[in-house]
């Protein structure tokens, strides 16, 4: 864990929070570096609702990939950006306006390319699960 990667100066409070982290309402409640492990919680707002009165699609996408990014991005070393490559989302239920939990981990660690995983619960229930793969950079 390298204290000057982007993640812990942004922990730190050393650099901004990002623009869409901001929009979700993303707080993160545990990173645990060693298990390459994430949770955090996000706000479904009234703006992210579609016309049936759900969270859209893409706001969940949303999330998810912002909680595996991040728990992959803790293990980075300063000038190392993971970018992400490929997102598969299923939604499994209908999300409401309010909190939803995400929890997401590095499944395995390569060399340059990295393949995560994440789950997107709301009171207790499954609603979406995703799978990412993201390649290592130096920017």
């Amino acid at each position: 864990m390298d204290r000057n990667a982007f993640f812990w100066q942004i922990q730190d409070g050393k650099l901004p929070q990002p623009r869409a982290a901001e929009t979700l309402g993303m707080r993160i409640t545990r990173m645990d570096p060693d298990e390459g492990v994430l949770e955090a919680e996000f706000e479904g707002k009234e703006a992210f609702l579609n016309p049936a009165g759900k969270i859209q699609g893409g706001f969940l996408s949303a999330m998810l990939d912002d909680t595996m990014g991040p728990a992959l991005a803790a293990l980075l070393n300063a000038g190392e950006f993971a970018p992400t490559l490929n997102l598969n989302v299923q939604f499994l239920a209908p999300a409401e306006q309010g909190k939803l939990e995400g929890h997401g981990r590095v499944v395995k660690r390569g060399g340059g390319i990295c393949f995560l995983s994440g789950e997107l619960t709301q009171q207790g229930r499954l609603v979406a699960t995703a799978t990412a793969t993201a390649a290592i950079r130096k920017l």
